[in-house]
C-alpha cells in the first residue's frame, strides 16, 4: 500500500482525491494539502477549498501552511508519505520539497504534454480550436510541467464544449489514470518517458480582461473564445442598450463610425453583460439578419443575435448587470433595447 500525501485546491481535484481515498487496497492518503480558508462571496466569509472539504468529509488530516515555510519539509516529512499526488493545487513546489519524498511527486494535469504546459491548458486548447485533448501524469520536476510522463489519456473537445464541460470528464477520467499510473509505478511496472524536446505553447492564465469578447473579428473565434471562458472567468462585454446618438459630435456618421466612436460618447448608460452561452448563427435560417454591423443587435421573439466580422453570434444564455442569469430571448423582451443597441 502506497502512502499518498495528495495537494490540490478546487472543485476539478475532488474526484482523484476521492479516488485515492476509496482505493484501500492501493492506497493510504495520509494527509491532504490546500491552500488556506479564503473569504468568498459578499460576506467575504472565510470558505475551505472544495478539496479540504472533502478531506474533512473523508476524515483525512488537512495541512494549511505554505510549502516555502522553513517548517514545512519537517511537517511534510512528519506524515509518512512516501509520495505526492497534485492536482490543480495552485502553487509551485521547490526543489527541497520535490527531494523530501523518497518515491518523489506525481501530477495530474490536464492537456497531453509537453503540449499545454502551464496554468489553463483546457481553457486554451479550447480557444485555440483544438479538438483533442487529455489527461497527462507526470513526475514533478523543477521545469513548469517538463518531467517525465507515466501516463496519458485522450478526450475529444466537441464542436459546443466548454472548458467547464471538458474539465468536468477530464477530472473524472483523470481520477482513474492516475490511480492506476501511481499503482503501476509503485508496483515497479511503468517507464517514465522523458517529454520530448521542443518549443510549445505554453497555457498562460486567462485574465478578466482576457475574456471581454470583441465583435470585429470572425464569429468562429468568438465562439471559441466564449466556450473557452466558460464558466470562469466568464466571458462579457459592455451593453449600451440605448445605442449610440448619432448627433452627438454635430454630424451625421455611418453606422461603422459610430460604432467604432461609441466609447467616447455613451458611456454613461453601459453596463458589464454576460454571455453564458452561445454559437454560430444557423446560416440555412432565413430570419438571420444578413446585414448586422459588428457588436450592432437584433431581436425577435425567441432570438437575439449579434453581428460579427462574419456571420452573426445568436446568443443562448445571458445575465445582465443586476440580473440572474436566463434565456437570452427572455431578456430581450424585458430590456428596453433601442433599435441602435450594441454591445462592444
Amino acid at each position: 500500500m502506497l502512502k499518498v500525501l495528495f495537494a490540490g485546491t478546487p472543485d476539478v481535484a475532488v474526484p482523484a482525491l476521492r479516488q485515492l481515498a476509496e482505493d484501500k487496497e492501493h492506497f493510504e492518503v495520509v494527509a491532504v494539502l490546500t491552500r488556506p480558508d479564503a473569504p468568498q462571496g459578499r460576506g467575504r466569509k472565510l470558505t475551505p477549498s472544495p478539496v479540504k472539504e472533502a478531506a474533512l468529509e473523508l476524515d483525512i488530516p488537512v495541512l494549511e501552511c505554505d510549502p516555502k515555510e522553513p517548517a514545512f519539509i519537517a511537517e511534510l516529512k512528519a506524515t509518512g508519505a512516501e509520495a505526492g499526488a497534485v492536482v490543480a493545487y495552485g502553487k509551485i513546489l521547490k526543489e527541497d520539497v520535490l527531494g523530501a519524498l523518497p518515491m518523489g511527486w506525481y501530477n495530474l494535469h490536464f492537456s497531453l504534454l509537453p503540449q499545454w504546459r502551464g496554468a489553463a491548458p483546457v481553457q486554451r486548447s479550447v480557444w485555440s480550436g483544438d479538438t483533442i485533448t487529455g489527461a497527462t501524469v507526470f513526475k514533478l520536476t523543477k521545469g513548469m510541467d517538463t518531467g517525465p510522463i507515466l501516463a496519458q489519456s485522450t478526450c475529444e473537445i466537441g464542436a459546443h464544449d466548454t472548458s467547464g464541460d471538458i474539465l468536468s470528464r477530464l477530472a473524472q477520467d483523470g481520477s482513474y489514470l492516475l490511480a492506476s499510473a501511481l499503482t503501476a509505478m509503485a508496483e515497479g511496472r511503468i517507464v517514465l518517458q522523458e517529454q520530448p524536446q521542443g518549443a510549445y505553447e505554453v497555457a498562460r492564465k486567462i485574465s478578466h480582461e482576457d475574456a471581454r469578447i470583441r465583435f470585429d473579428v470572425p464569429v468562429f473565434a468568438i465562439d471559441r473564445q466564449i466556450r473557452a471562458c466558460t464558466p470562469d472567468p466568464g466571458a462579457w462585454c459592455m451593453l449600451h442598450p440605448q445605442g449610440a446618438s448619432d448627433s452627438a459630435n454635430g454630424s451625421e456618421q455611418s453606422d461603422k463610425t459610430r460604432i467604432s466612436s461609441n466609447a467616447e460618447r455613451d458611456m454613461g448608460d453601459a453596463e458589464p453583460f454576460h454571455v453564458l452561452q452561445a454559437r454560430p448563427a444557423d446560416g440555412n435560417d432565413p430570419q438571420v439578419p444578413a446585414d448586422l454591423k459588428p457588436g450592432m443587435l437584433s431581436t425577435t421573439k425567441k432570438h437575439v443575435w449579434i453581428g460579427t466580422a462574419t456571420a452573426p453570434l445568436e446568443l443562448e444564455e445571458v445575465k445582465a448587470q443586476g440580473k440572474k442569469a436566463m434565456r437570452a430571448a427572455d431578456w430581450a423582451r424585458g430590456a428596453r433595447l433601442s433599435s441602435e443597441a450594441y454591445v462592444d
